[in-house]
């Protein structure tokens, strides 16, 4: 079974049904790499030392080679990925301290997918991991595991990889991603168990722990459903049916009143904010004065700080 790029003839809501059953029976520990050509990612990795005082050139381009071919070179999962088909995403370490080969920074951690019959391509995750630090030497060669911990730095990989995995099938069917949103899961236990920053559940409310627990834990699962809803059933729609996709982006939207609701403090709604609002707001210009109208009212109480600007779309001119 192939997950078809959404550009595709081929993929139609049936092959998105086989797909999501398939991937629901894989078991959360998902087997090793074994053909580069199934391999998942179409990712940029830009490593910056620019804050780091002395020569260290050299040692940022190695790290940053090292890490694009951990993450362009690996197999994660045993779906079969054609080239065309693989995610774009973008991974950016800023490295603010280098000392005795210990590396602390962010990483900033970007994905997207294409929008069926369309030029345009949708972010499904732009997020800030300002906890990162790990021990490195250049040359040491990073190492995958689905099922051990081996370092700060490919646990940090993992996460992050599996994240995008899981929001990228979560997007094409319902609770396609669940299986590697799981792994990511494994990874943040394993990575508690080594006593490593960045992992501890209650340390920090955005950060990988977080990040995992929106996806796994029961008061945010509708997540799940606003990923599938936002994306297949309305960005896919809306080149042919626009005003149909915007409705039922609408729908989608309850789900993120639901859990603002349950848990207002909830990363979910800071991932949501910072992939998706500006494109939501884009969407409701164009619609009508009701639905824009209730649409602001919405956001506004979710984001209370961008009021001012989901507000503004009450007053654009309808578009067609």
């Amino acid at each position: 079974m192939t997950r078809r790029p959404i550009h595709s003839p081929a993929f139609t809501p049936g092959v998105v049904r086989r797909a999501a059953a398939w991937l629901l029976a894989l078991t959360a520990s998902l087997i090793a790499p074994a053909h580069a050509e199934a391999q998942e990612l179409n990712c940029t990795v830009e490593v910056n030392g620019d804050q780091v005082e002395g020569t260290t050139k050299d040692v940022m381009e190695s790290l940053q080679q090292a890490i694009a071919d951990y993450v362009n070179t690996t197999r994660f999962t045993p779906a079969q990925i054609g080239t065309g088909e693989k995610i774009e995403c973008r991974m950016l370490l800023v490295v603010k301290e280098w000392n005795d080969d210990t590396f602390t920074g962010e990483l900033q951690v970007q994905s997207s997918r294409p929008v069926f019959n369309s030029t345009y391509t949708t972010t499904l995750l732009n997020h800030r991991d300002t906890n990162v630090s790990f021990t490195w030497r250049p040359g040491e060669p990073l190492v995958f595991s689905a099922t051990n911990y081996e370092s700060q730095l490919t646990s940090i990989l993992n996460f992050w990889v599996y994240t995008i995995l899981g929001l990228d099938f979560d997007s094409f069917s319902p609770q396609g991603g669940r299986p590697y949103f799981e792994q990511a899961a494994q990874i943040v236990a394993m990575a508690q168990g080594a006593g490593q920053g960045g992992w501890r559940a209650f340390d920090d409310t955005k950060n990988r722990a977080a990040v995992s627990s929106v996806f796994n834990d029961g008061v945010t699962s509708g997540v799940h459903n606003l990923l599938y809803t936002y994306h297949r059933q309305g960005l896919d729609e809306m080149a042919g049916a626009p005003d149909k996709g915007r409705a039922r982006i609408t729908e989608a939207l309850k789900e993120l009143d639901k859990i603002n609701q349950a848990a207002p403090m909830s990363v979910a709604l800071t991932l949501f904010h910072d992939s998706k609002l500006d494109e939501v707001l884009n969407i409701y210009s164009r619609g009508q004065q009701a639905e824009r109208t209730a649409v602001a009212k919405q956001l506004s109480e979710i984001y209370p700080t961008d009021a001012e600007r989901i507000n503004a779309i009450k007053e654009t001119t309808t578009k067609k």
